[in-house]
């Protein structure tokens, strides 16, 4: 099947990758890299150079030079990957897009970095166009994530950005929010920590 996706599947069948490590590298759940692969969805612009570097390969010219290192005013950048809004959803952007936002985080960062932006009151009015940036995944969640305040995927493709406390029973979470009623008792598909947040601008 010709979709541009053969340079994946190549670097799936190295000895270490797999499709849940690809998952992770996304920040998504493992449904996304198969869906991707069986055509039901398509590779987003910033997932290309997640690809690339998890997978240690060179996608192929028709990605374009969008690449790994995203420099403004000389200093490296992370794409926004999309907004938390009402409810604290997080909506991303698609591939299809006309360029992909980059912004400088203010700090160190890593290759996996990335950012949404906070568009409304979800985590108080106060936060409204504040950035927030992640890439550590975990997945499954694990025990340091307990308390935190994180980016949280759930399996009916929510994100959000909520903290993180346990359930009432084992496997299950319950995600708090300083402006809304807390969620309880619901499987977490990956986290990630909330590295930092900034106002936008």
């Amino acid at each position: 099947m010709d979709d541009g996706l053969d340079w994946i599947r190549r670097g799936l069948e190295q000895p270490g990758k797999s499709q849940a490590g690809l998952a992770r590298a996304f920040g998504r759940a493992p449904s996304a890299v198969n869906n991707l692969l069986k055509g039901r969805r398509r590779l987003r612009t910033d997932e290309v150079a997640k690809a690339a570097r998890y997978l240690e390969v060179t996608p192929p010219p028709l990605f374009g030079d969008d690449d790994m290192t995203h420099l403004a005013n000389g200093e490296p950048t992370v794409p926004v990957i999309g907004y938390v809004g009402a409810g604290g959803l997080t909506y991303r952007y698609a591939v299809s897009q006309a360029g992909l936002d980059n912004v400088h985080m203010g700090g160190k960062k890593r290759a996996e970095t990335v950012a949404v932006e906070i568009r409304g009151d979800s985590l108080g009015a106060s936060f409204d166009r504040w950035l927030v940036f992640y890439d550590d995944v975990a997945q499954p969640v694990t025990e340091d994530l307990i308390g935190k305040l994180c980016i949280v995927a759930l399996s009916d493709d929510r994100v959000l950005i909520r903290t993180i406390r346990r359930g009432g029973r084992r496997g299950l979470f319950t995600l708090e929010s300083n402006t809304e009623p807390p969620i309880r008792d619901v499987p977490i598909e990956w986290a990630a920590p909330v590295r930092s947040m900034r106002p936008r601008g």
